[in-house]
């Protein structure tokens, strides 16, 4: 018999064949950072079910994490693009492109044939998880769609919107953006398909023209109706363009498709493979079971370092120190007039009202639905239920959402987020130094002297030392959010990351899969790692004696327990007399400042904005994507959102392009600056005279010294 085992970044699979090459069985599973145990438990299987004997059957093995496990049975290497293009030659010799499309990585292979030869032309990305299956599912889980929803999404008839398709990381912030202007869902995931597709066309094609017949493999090309149909509309648009032909929309489902066993390709590949050469004999899987036993775990000590904690009283002291201020919750207490904080996050919603007397009596919190005006409902339903028929004295807003529903709401202070951070954190420890706070998609270090703050660091543009990117990997390895902390603290030793980028750190954590690193292990050490992501990578900061001693812990990352403890490491070894705290409401930080600074702002005039919990429950609201909406004022050419909300106070704007009637007002989002807010000259004209003013007000310096240094290297010519 012969064997092929391809073991992927996240799956694993097997063809076993007779000598005629006829499949006797199959198998596609997840390995959840298994690679050795799940490869052992096929051989167990075939051998106890079909008789894979060792000394007579031969093995083939490819994948990403193939190496180490072929040495240990016997079975020779192939590297992964050979099987995959082997197995396409001998079963389709019509066909001239390959797409294959895996967990975290993509290939393209063109097959040429000069004089009868047969020649392959072969481009990979496997360094950044942007436009793989990983990165699709990933945007699927935030968006809130299930695993069969997706598969049966579509591409075409819907309006598409520019995601970043080079990189994983900003592609994730586009979505976020997306998810906050109230773009439906059914058009994000259209444009990821369409992100998917450009980026196989555009990066991994290297100017070469993809001829039909045209092979799609792997687990997104066949799981996603819309992916397969972006495929079909880019390649019918490309070869119309280039003279290949112009084909009908029947033709093209013909020259672009998925073949039978598409998943098992790479398997195929090396069964073809064996039966023309002599190696690969198979030596049996008991090597394999001592390196799963013993062999990988003496490995993992020599290369990586030990756990989170060196010893069960460590852990217990540790615990006892910061357990209680990460498990703390806000204790409900009846109160008749309130002030509510609204702090509206890229993967939650959170509000918190506070009595005129600063103690907190109510929090609540919603996962982000993607869409701002429904997060705003089911927040302030929770806030109705609690107060009954209680008042609402004023509300302040913090968060992505803000600017957005200000007005929507009837806000009394839209508050920047490092305010409103730095709010929280000094009523609790006006003392403090530094406050740290990692959210789920930024981290702000904001560095105080007697209570104000005189320093900041923002980092919103990479995801490797934020909430977001450590909750993505638990997600891909099936561990709940709650149960991170603990199986963290369960691993007995952890690899070394890389600090930097979260790209790179995806990359890495492929290669220590392959080296046989667990699930609970790899989250130990993204948990060590995160610091000098927060610090040094995100925050710029070398030397941290120079911030101060009193250190503030915030943010919904920090209710991470393992996060916690290499925090607080990592800063006692620098700043060895530290005083590290975590605060005592950190995931709701963010809404106790809005809440604080409104306050400040009711105590002066006494009066609120606040529409009323019925006005918010009854907001009628539309979003429009069109051609219509593009944003023509620069080449850019934004593909903005009009979000039309029925307010009493909306004068309308019968003379858009969009046409509004009175009583409505328009919200632009999705613009990349002031000037796409507006629709018309007379608006853009009062925006420049904004803009001029700041100039004017807040000069660029090194603006004026280029052009100094210009002029007079101009006169000296």
């Amino acid at each position: 018999m012969f064997l092929g085992i391809d073991v992927g970044s996240t799956t694993c699979k097997y063809v076993l064949t007779d000598d005629s090459g006829n499949i006797l069985d199959k198998a596609y599973e997840r390995h959840n950072t298994k690679q050795a145990e799940k490869v052992l438990e096929f051989l167990t299987k075939l051998e106890e079910s079909f008789g894979l004997k060792a000394g007579r059957d031969r093995v083939y093995l490819t994948g990403s994490g193939a190496g180490l496990i072929a040495k240990l049975i016997g079975g020779k290497f192939l590297q992964e693009v050979v099987a995959v293009a082997t197995a396409v030659e001998r079963l389709h010799p019509k066909v001239r492109f390959v797409s294959e499309i895996g967990g975290e990585d993509m290939k393209t292979i063109f097959i040429k044939e000069d004089d009868g030869k047969r020649n392959r032309q072969v481009f990979m990305q496997n360094v950044c998880a942007g436009g793989t299956g990983s990165f699709i599912e990933k945007s699927a889980r935030k968006l809130g769609i299930p695993q069969d929803l997706l598969s049966r999404m579509g591409y075409k008839g819907y309006t598409l919107h520019k995601i970043s398709s080079k990189c994983g990381i900003f592609a994730e912030a586009d979505v976020n953006s997306l998810l906050k202007a109230g773009v439906p869902t059914e058009e994000i995931i259209a444009s990821l398909f369409e992100a998917v597709v450009y980026q196989n066309l555009s990066q991994l094609t290297k100017g070469n023209t993809p001829l039909p017949e045209v092979l799609l493999l792997g687990g997104p090309n066949l799981f996603f109706k819309g992916l397969q149909e972006a495929w079909r509309h880019h390649l019918r648009e490309l070869w119309r363009e280039r003279g290949i032909g112009d084909f009908s929309e029947e033709e093209m489902e013909r020259l672009v498709y998925v073949p039978e066993n598409s998943l098992y390709y790479a398997c195929l590949g090396c069964v073809y493979t064996a039966m023309e050469e002599e190696d690969g004999l198979y030596t049996g899987k008991e090597k394999l079971e001592w390196w799963v036993k013993e062999g990988q775990y003496e490995e993992k000590l020599k290369e990586g370092k030990r756990g989170l904690v060196n010893s069960q009283e460590e852990l217990r002291v540790f615990l006892e120190k910061y357990g209680s201020a990460v498990s703390n919750r806000v204790k409900t207490k009846k109160a008749k007039k309130v002030i509510v904080g609204c702090d509206f996050g890229s993967t939650t919603a959170k509000a918190v009202c506070i009595t005129p007397e600063k103690e907190i009596v109510f929090s609540c919190y919603s996962l982000s639905k993607g869409n701002p005006i429904e997060d705003a409902k089911e927040i302030f339903r929770q806030i109705k239920e609690y107060l009954e028929d209680g008042e609402v004295l004023a509300l302040g807003i913090t968060g992505y959402g803000k600017d957005l529903l200000k007005d929507i709401l009837g806000a009394d202070v839209a508050i920047v987020e490092t305010v409103a951070h730095a709010t929280a954190g000094l009523h609790f420890f006006p003392d403090a130094d530094c406050i740290c706070d990692v959210g789920g998609v930024d981290v702000k270090i904001l560095i105080l002297r007697q209570g104000s703050v005189v320093d900041f660091r923002l980092n919103s543009q990479c995801s490797s030392g934020n909430g977001a990117f450590l909750q993505g990997v638990a997600e891909k390895f099936h561990i709940p959010l709650n149960e991170i902390a603990q199986k963290a603290f369960s691993a007995k030793a952890m690899p070394t990351f890389t600090m930097g980028c979260g790209v790179f750190l995806q990359s890495d954590i492929v290669n220590q899969q392959r080296k046989g690193w667990q699930a609970e292990e790899i989250l130990a050490g993204l948990c060590h790692v995160l610091p000098l992501n927060v610090w040094i990578y995100a925050g710029n900061i070398n030397n941290l004696s120079q911030v101060g001693k009193k250190f503030i812990l915030q943010g919904g990352t920090h209710k991470n327990l393992a996060v916690v403890k290499a925090q607080v490491d990592f800063i006692k070894s620098k700043v060895p007399d530290a005083e590290v705290y975590v605060h005592p409401y950190s995931g709701e930080a963010g809404a106790i400042g809005s809440a604080l600074v409104a306050l400040e702002i009711w105590q002066k005039q006494k009066t609120t904005k606040f529409r009323g919990f019925e006005a918010i429950q009854n907001i009628e609201y539309r979003a429009i994507t069109s051609q219509d909406t593009v944003c023509h004022w620069c080449p850019i050419n934004c593909q903005r959102t009009f979000i039309d909300v029925k307010l009493p106070e909306g004068e309308g704007r019968p003379w858009s392009k969009v046409p509004l009637e009175k009583g409505w007002v328009r919200l632009i989002v999705n613009n990349s600056c002031p000037k796409g807010l507006v629709e018309d000259e007379r608006e853009l004209k009062v925006v420049k005279e904004q803009m001029e003013k700041v100039k004017k007000n807040f000069p660029n310096i090194s603006q004026i010294v280029r052009k100094s240094a210009f002029r007079k290297l101009k006169s000296v010519l």
